[in-house]
């Protein structure tokens, strides 16, 4: 099985950026715990900061892979483009947030991606790329 998981803008920054809001531990650390945990996934990893690129990584993936666990970041509430390139594609797409951002800030309530996406996942931490994970290795 192979599965991408893509990260927008400043998810570089997780274990360092607000670690009450998202947490103390590094991305790339809990990458390597779902790598060892899950043996049986091909994982593909992205992040960018930049919204074309993360348009080009879901357009490259988005026909070969068995599902996409992406956050957009803060993409997510104004990007229509990031939702025009989900639905161009025929990978599932699972939307998942690091943080509740329905209990946040109004803007952040409004995503161009969830109407595109089969699920989302918000609120649950760094728990949420792996319930993502299992959604689609049961598929």
């Amino acid at each position: 099985m192979k599965i991408a998981i893509i990260n927008g803008p400043n998810l570089n920054l997780i274990g360092r950026r607000e670690p009450e809001i998202y947490g103390k531990e590094t991305f790339e650390d809990f990458l390597q715990d779902l790598i060892d945990n899950y043996p049986q996934v091909e994982f593909s990893y992205f992040q960018s900061n930049v919204e074309g690129e993360l348009i080009n990584e879901i357009q490259k993936l988005g026909f070969d892979y068995d599902g996409i666990i992406l956050n957009p970041g803060g993409y997510t509430h104004t990007s229509v483009a990031l939702g025009d390139a989900i639905a161009g594609i025929t990978t599932k797409v699972i939307e998942v947030h690091i943080s509740n951002i329905f209990g946040r800030e109004d803007f952040r309530k409004i995503s161009h991606v969830s109407g595109k996406s089969i699920g989302v996942i918000s609120g649950l931490g760094l728990k949420g790329y792996e319930l993502a994970l299992g959604w689609f290795l049961k598929g």
